[in-house]
């Protein structure tokens, strides 16, 4: 009876039998009633911001019923309490309209006025408990908490206001099944558009709701968030028209519509929601799709053709998480830099700077700022690398190149925030591939236990300050234990890895990707971007479920796969390392090699190997439109 009550029609037989109906799960709709001058802009509006928006029906001026949702209705009487709006004042709450439309008493305002019925999300919670989701509102006895965000819709004619949520607590170990089920109601918003802390969203307080009651976390709840059709009731305030009538929040239109799944949902469509970061608590989504193809990538890398033991290093979908935090980035910064051969100038390998590369020309075509790290020792030659590459179109475009310099205890977080700053960081990601890294005795080895300390600036001492800085995630990667970042996963290079006692990097990253070669792993996550970015279920998840269209257009698309990693493009970068007299790291050779593998075939063959998982058939992973 809790939906009889919420909803609030009780007046006609109708609304009864409608009432009762809609415990059986029929969909219900936010209603808005607005003049008719504004009205294709507001359903522009609708279109441009489908997930708090999902318009069900758009009737004509001075419309009262609703054929294709509810046979014999009348929007007047229907829904329990109006909200009455002028010049974008909420004025009173009145039980009907009828009034509005009595020509004797007012002139028959709704004569010259248009009714658009949205989706709601009331209509998914049946749907959630018969899944075992806990629906915690309803539990409490409450209505759903409603915020504002800091979120602002797309823009339309008049319209113009900030995206509003609701709110649900959702047990962590239930929020795939939460994800699933309403993902599976577009109609009714569909999937969340944002998992984890609310301050994200500009959320403050989640005790004190803009609409709605506030309702309690249990222990081991996440607060999930879906768009809100109450995002219209703000719509009306901004745009201020002269008289517009809106379902009070909480008294929903009942359809005879049957509250069923989408029939055209795609099982691989349907998303996952993935732990991105505890601090601040951040969850993503991806479809089971584009997990999939990621883990394929990784697994594919984990090839060992010069059989260091690397599998025994492995923690699965490292890779997934990295690639799905660098996709919520916003400033990177990359760090490369081996020099394990303290003898020659330079001492610096080719295994790490093909891969930093890779990575900076996919975030940069994706529009991540991106920034290089380099010791002091290395920054000409490497400056004069970021040209030659950006010459040579293996990268998109000149980024910056700067160095560390440790001046004190306090120079870490200056390096890293504004002012020292921690709520002010200047990157949100920093990520090392085949960097080495400090290992638990304040030295830097090479695999074969020489101390190469002396050529090493100390940037794992800004790997170890991000801990401290909220919202800063880091990723090592690499293929023996000794670089910066494997420290995540230090017990295993000590009991496994040759030498491991002794070389193995004390300092953790978040995300530790290992790779048979450290370069695999750096296409790997340009590729795993690449499918984030045609993935549907996370590309509006990242937008909030706002925008007018999902699929990208030809000229972006194209762009994308031009900065995809290449065996040309790759090919013509290391023989650029060669002629900077930069060695293959195992064997020391001058030549086309990395870590004693030649080019042709072990690296051409891998990364043709990674292209094919990412870019499939023609069209596989483009984005398609949702809502």
């Amino acid at each position: 009876m809790l939906s009889v009550m919420r909803t609030g029609c009780r007046r006609t037989w109708r609304s009864l039998r409608r009432h009762s109906s809609s415990s059986q799960g029929y969909q219900q709709a936010n209603v808005v009633v607005l003049p008719r001058r504004i009205a294709d802009d507001f359903e522009d509006f609708c279109h441009s911001n489908p997930a708090p928006l999902p318009l069900l029906y758009r009737s004509q001026s001075g419309e009262t019923s609703c054929e294709p949702l509810a046979k014999h209705a009348d929007i007047r009487t229907d829904i329990s309490e109006f909200c009455v709006y002028e010049d974008g004042r909420l004025v009173k709450t009145v039980s009907s309209l009828q009034s509005y439309s009595d020509p004797a008493r007012t002139g028959s305002q709704l004569a010259d006025m248009v009714t658009f019925y949205l989706g709601c999300s009331f209509g998914f919670e049946g749907r959630l408990e018969e899944a075992g989701v806990p629906v915690r509102n309803v539990e409490q006895g409450r209505n759903v908490s409603m915020f504002r965000t800091a979120v602002h819709c797309i823009p339309k004619g008049e319209f113009r206001c900030p995206l509003v949520v609701t709110m649900r607590p959702v047990p962590a170990g239930l929020l795939d099944a939460a994800v699933e089920v309403t993902h599976q109601n577009p109609r009714a918003h569909g999937a969340p558009v944002h998992v984890g802390d609310p301050a994200l969203l500009g959320i403050l307080d989640l005790t004190r709701p803009d609409y709605g009651d506030p309702v309690e976390l249990r222990p081991g709840d996440v607060p999930v968030f879906w768009a809100c059709g109450v995002t219209s009731i703000e719509a009306i305030l901004s745009s201020k028209p002269p008289l517009a009538f809106s379902h009070s929040p909480g008294c929903m239109f009942l359809t005879d519509i049957p509250d069923a799944p989408s029939a055209n949902t795609d099982p691989q469509l349907t998303p996952l929601c993935f732990l991105v970061t505890h601090n601040p608590l951040l969850y993503s989504l991806v479809s089971k799709a584009t997990a999939g193809k990621i883990r394929q990538l990784e697994r594919i890398i984990g090839d060992d053709p010069g059989q260091r033991g690397i599998a025994a290093l492995f923690v699965q979908d490292e890779l997934l998480r990295c690639c799905l935090a660098l996709s919520h980035s916003s400033s990177v910064a990359i760090v490369t830099g081996f020099p394990t051969h303290h003898q020659h100038s330079p001492p610096d390998e080719t295994d790490g700077p093909p891969g930093a590369i890779a990575m900076a020309t996919m975030l940069l075509s994706l529009g991540k700022r991106v920034t290089l790290l380099t010791d002091h020792r290395a920054a000409d030659m490497n400056r004069a690398l970021v040209d030659e590459a950006v010459r040579t179109g293996v990268l998109k475009a000149a980024i910056p190149l700067v160095i560390f310099e440790d001046r004190g205890p306090d120079s870490a977080m200056h390096f890293l925030c504004h002012h020292g700053d921690p709520t002010k960081p200047r990157f949100d990601h920093l990520v090392a591939i085949e960097r080495s890294g400090r290992a638990q005795d304040g030295n830097y080895y090479n695999m074969r236990g020489e101390n190469i300390k002396h050529l090493v600036d100390p940037i794992d001492d800004l790997f170890l300050a991000a801990q401290n800085i909220p919202g800063v995630m880091t990723t090592g990667i690499g293929d023996g234990g000794n670089e910066l970042g494997m420290g995540k996963v230090k017990e295993k290079v000590k009991q496994l890895m040759p030498k491991g006692d002794l070389v193995a990097c004390d300092v953790a990253a978040d995300c530790a990707v290992t790779a048979g070669v450290s370069n695999w792993a750096g296409y790997a996550v340009a590729c795993g971007l690449y499918l984030l970015h045609t993935c549907p279920a996370h590309q509006r998840y990242l937008r909030r479920g706002l925008g007018l269209q999902l699929v990208t257009c030809d000229l972006q698309l194209q762009d994308w796969r031009r900065n995809l990693p290449s065996v040309q493009k790759e090919e013509l970068f290391l023989g650029t390392l060669v002629r900077f007299g930069i060695r293959s790291g195992k064997t020391g050779n001058l030549a086309m090699e990395v870590d004693g593998l030649t080019f042709h075939p072990t690296h051409s063959q891998m990364i043709s190997r990674l292209l094919e998982i990412t870019l499939g058939s023609p069209g596989q992973n483009r984005p398609v439109s949702h809502d």
